[in-house]
């Protein structure tokens, strides 16, 4: 199970949501998926599902919610587990960022992916092999 590149859950609520003024983000969200050999995590399901399910301003009926993930499923997904729990608390020690952060970077390390796509991490930070790049701003393809 390998991926070139992991999704953040941004990116994925972006293409599941995103309307209005985030009309662009979501045109770009939904390129990504297209294009890309993306992977993504457990984790990034889970704060899929809670934010366009609980926090969206137009959310998500829990159908929905599940028609996307199980869309999503078709791409390599990695679990939650003991190990990744492990590599996630030493990296955010090593790198100083959260526990939830750190889970993201673990799990894309695991597939083998060499970028992140996420507008929370930061924009061109290496954490150990994985670069970050915000495919919202100029530089990480829309603005």
């Amino acid at each position: 199970m390998t991926a070139k590149v992991f999704l953040d859950t941004n990116v994925l609520v972006y293409a599941a949501i995103g309307t209005g003024k985030d009309e662009p983000k979501r045109q770009r969200a939904l390129a990504l998926i297209e294009s890309e050999e993306f992977g993504t995590s457990a984790q990034v399901l889970q704060e899929f599902f809670v934010t366009v399910v609980k926090k969206a301003a137009r959310p998500l009926s829990t159908g929905q919610a599940l028609e996307w993930i199980e869309q999503l499923t078709a791409f390599p997904c990695y679990p939650i587990d003991h190990r990744i729990v492990r590599i996630a608390i030493e990296q955010s020690a090593r790198h100083k960022i959260s526990y939830w952060d750190a889970a993201i970077v673990s799990a894309a390390q695991a597939l083998g992916s060499n970028t992140i796509y996420s507008e929370d991490l930061n924009e061109g930070q290496e954490y150990s092999g994985v670069r970050v790049v915000n495919p919202f701003t100029s530089r990480g393809g829309t603005s």
